[in-house]
């Protein structure tokens, strides 16, 4: 069986090979291995059980009873973020205020971080309406 050859822009003429595939195959990723696969059906099955005990309701941390009405995700919007997303090390806000703080303590870190990263998201404070966004509130409520 001879090999197809495949004409080159400049003008020769070759078997096709490792980067004919590639370019072939770009923006395909890699193919899934066995393990991916038998993992993506057990998230996918439980998905579908978690789906039939809600009534098919989306998880608590994305709608309203999973907020904090004072910023940021309360416990069970926590806890509800954990189930969906395994291995997720999500932790309640750290509400002690700066002066109580252990200075260079994990929460006083946590804090700092939060403020830091948080304080240059852009977007507003207010809505049109005058009410703090929950930007707003979950700065204020991690002491920013």
């Amino acid at each position: 069986m001879a090999k197809k050859l495949i004409k080159r822009k400049d003008g020769s003429r070759s078997s096709k090979g490792l980067w004919d595939n590639i370019r072939k195959n770009k923006g395909s990723g890699k193919k899934p291995t066995k393990a991916m696969l038998s993992q993506e059906k057990k998230i996918k099955e439980s998905s579908k059980i978690k789906k039939a005990k809600n009534g098919s309701k989306t998880a608590a941390w994305t709608r309203k009873e999973g907020k904090s009405p004072s910023g940021g995700l309360n416990k069970k919007g926590v806890a509800s973020y954990r189930r969906e997303n395994p291995g997720s090390k999500l932790k309640t806000a750290v509400t002690t205020k700066p002066s109580k703080l252990k200075k260079g303590s994990k929460a006083a870190k946590r804090r700092k971080s939060f403020c830091s990263r948080m304080g240059g998201v852009k977007g507003p404070m207010k809505k049109p309406n005058g009410k703090p966004t929950r930007k707003a509130l979950a700065l204020k409520k991690w002491n920013c």
